[in-house]
């Protein structure tokens, strides 16, 4: 009658590394496709399909908030990389700490400017990851397959 033994606490459990994994991978797939999406319009990708939709972004949040246009043009037109290189970043697993925490910031700092256009439902959806992003923080501790691990990993 031999039960099975839970592993030490100091030992890691794999469950956990496999949950981070998944939730990295998650995270940068959707961080680096939501960069992507920025180049797109009608089908076709291209740096002028950039400067468009972020210009036209930019102008549709300052027209509804009181964010000045220098701000939100300076913001939009460098987003798209941003979440590129963030996203690229947390696929590869590079200082995923530090990548999850500016990521994770970026998100918030689109959920202020839907908060400041009182656009609720993009707001709630941030939200969400927002939440995965800290979810992912306090996991983090669990990350095993990474290109380039942090210090404190």
């Amino acid at each position: 009658m031999s039960e099975s033994t839970p592993s030490s606490p100091a030992a890691p459990r794999c469950e956990y590394t496999w949950a981070f994994l998944i939730l990295r991978l998650f995270l940068g797939l959707r961080t680096f496709f939501e960069g992507v999406e920025k180049f797109e319009k009608n089908g076709t990708y291209s740096f002028a399909n950039y400067y468009e939709n972020t210009g036209r972004m930019a102008k549709g949040i300052t027209g509804a908030s009181f964010l000045p246009l220098w701000a939100t043009n300076n913001y939009a037109h460098t987003l798209g990389y941003l979440l590129l290189v963030l996203g690229a970043a947390l696929l590869l697993g590079v200082k995923t700490r530090a990548t999850l925490i500016l990521t994770g910031l970026l998100y918030v700092s689109l959920s202020f400017g839907l908060m400041a256009v009182q656009e609720n439902e993009g707001v709630a959806w941030l939200g969400v990851y927002v939440g995965l992003f800290a979810g992912a923080l306090a996991l983090v501790r669990h990350n095993r397959f990474a290109l380039w691990r942090d210090r404190f990993d």
